[in-house]
């Protein structure tokens, strides 16, 4: 297990408050984490990635070059180019590498679930006593440690948990691990719906329900069975149902009848993202120029920042300098070649996962894994049309894509099925990356 043990130290240093505008300390210890990965194969002498995991991981590398060269300084293509490759090659790649078998994926999964609930508990502390981020003027916000100044921090580290902790309930685990997993993932409902976050509801919803279905229409039936008695409870017995919460729920249906100012802030973004991308159709307006090229295409419509207050932060504006979409982002500043590039690493590695999973539930151990690796990649997916990279809580998406990587890549593919001497089809429990 000692392998797993920096990866699972990754995670949980996430969850630490931030101390300023640099690297936060999951940052640092990730850049720590690759680097003891790189000593660890020059020492043990051995080729760290199949071809095919080289060509998946390595894909984005070729939009981020040419982006790069289009940025406005050599400190913004440096900073740029770092964080992309950060987040979507080499703590991705790191993770493929370190993790040696199931058991280690399976204990990287449940460190999600141990970061969810500690935000939780304190986001859900943040709801009851008042001392959250603002929100319509009230301190209620929940947002964990990661404060005001990062409100989907704490979404995004509950909803990652939400979907291990379904994945693990759903899988052949042992009855009292498959328990706990459940209880977990209905504890973590209730702060995440007091993140009042909009984009992690979505994709939290369709992240599970996709597991659901993959599990089988038996455990499907159970599960939202259970899902409803919990809303039951928590809206009938803990009034959990306030006006706000019910107000946030109803306007994900108005976005386009009557949109409020964060919605039109966001449609004015996306315009301006399509307005520099088709002036720059193949390689973009270059890495970190979004906020440089905003005002040129923008309309008056925009707004002159986010209103910034509670969870110990004073109250501020913050400048809209991305367009809150994964997507947009890397169309406006890589071009088409930088979104096929990178889009299409994550779809080879979904198709990839795909069919193991679906090997996995026909013959074989694993299936835990498998929903917990499909999940968090469609959870990834889905949230990149509403939000983009930039927090302390981005490391915690090179980590699940690389739990997503170990699964659809790692060589142990062809060791579930294979037979043993008296010609049974052999139960692998644990299989080596190597």
């Amino acid at each position: 297990m000692g392998p797993v043990l920096p990866l699972v130290a990754v995670v949980v240093l996430a969850g630490l408050p931030p101390t300023g505008d640099g690297a936060g300390p999951a940052d640092v210890v990730s850049a720590l984490v690759v680097g003891y990965c790189v000593i660890r194969l020059l020492r043990e002498r051995r080729r760290p990635l199949s071809p095919r995991a080289a060509v998946v991981l390595g894909l984005p590398v070729v939009g981020l070059a040419l982006a790069a060269m289009g940025a406005a300084s050599p400190q913004a293509a440096l900073g740029g180019l770092g964080r992309y490759l950060q987040v979507f090659v080499l703590v991705p790649a790191t993770v493929l590498v370190l993790l040696r078998g199931r058991a280690d994926f399976r204990v990287l999964a449940w460190s999600f679930v141990g970061l969810a609930l500690w935000q939780g508990a304190v986001g859900v502390h943040q709801y009851v006593t008042g001392t959250g981020a603002s929100y319509q003027g009230e301190p209620v916000r929940a947002v964990g440690t990661f404060g005001a100044t990062d409100v989907m921090g704490m979404a995004t580290a509950v909803s990652l948990g939400v979907v291990c902790a379904a994945g693990i309930a759903l899988g052949r685990a042992p009855a009292r691990q498959r328990t706990a997993a459940a209880g977990c993932a209905l504890l973590l409902v209730l702060p995440l719906a007091l993140s009042f976050s909009r984009g992690a509801w979505i994709a939290t919803a369709l992240a599970c329900t996709v597991q659901l279905v993959l599990a089988g229409l038996r455990r499907a039936l159970k599960v939202a069975a259970a899902v409803v008695a919990a809303g039951v409870v928590l809206t009938g017995g803990f009034g959990v149902g306030t006006a706000m919460l019910q107000e946030r729920i109803g306007s994900i249906t108005e976005v386009a009848d009557t949109p409020d100012q964060s919605v039109v802030d966001r449609y004015t973004l996306w315009a301006a993202a399509t307005g520099m991308w088709r002036e720059h159709p193949w390689t973009g307006v270059g890495l970190k120029n979004f906020p440089e090229y905003r005002d040129g295409h923008a309309t008056l419509a925009l707004s002159s920042g986010s209103d910034i207050a509670g969870a110990g932060t004073d109250y501020h504006k913050q400048a809209l300098l991305s367009p809150h979409s994964m997507y947009l982002l890397v169309l406006s500043e890589q071009g088409l070649i930088g979104l096929l590039a990178l889009a299409g690493g994550w779809l080879a590695l979904l198709v990839c996962a795909l069919r193991r999973l679906l090997r996995a539930r026909r013959r074989g151990p694993g299936l835990d894994c498998a929903l917990v690796a499909v999940g968090l990649l469609l959870w990834l997916l889905t949230d990149f049309f509403y939000g983009d990279i930039g927090g302390p809580s981005t490391v915690l998406t090179g980590v699940a894509l690389g739990l997503t990587a170990w699964w659809a890549l790692s060589r142990d593919d062809r060791a579930d099925a294979a037979p043993r001497r008296d010609g049974a089809p052999a139960r692998i429990e644990e299989a080596s990356t190597r």
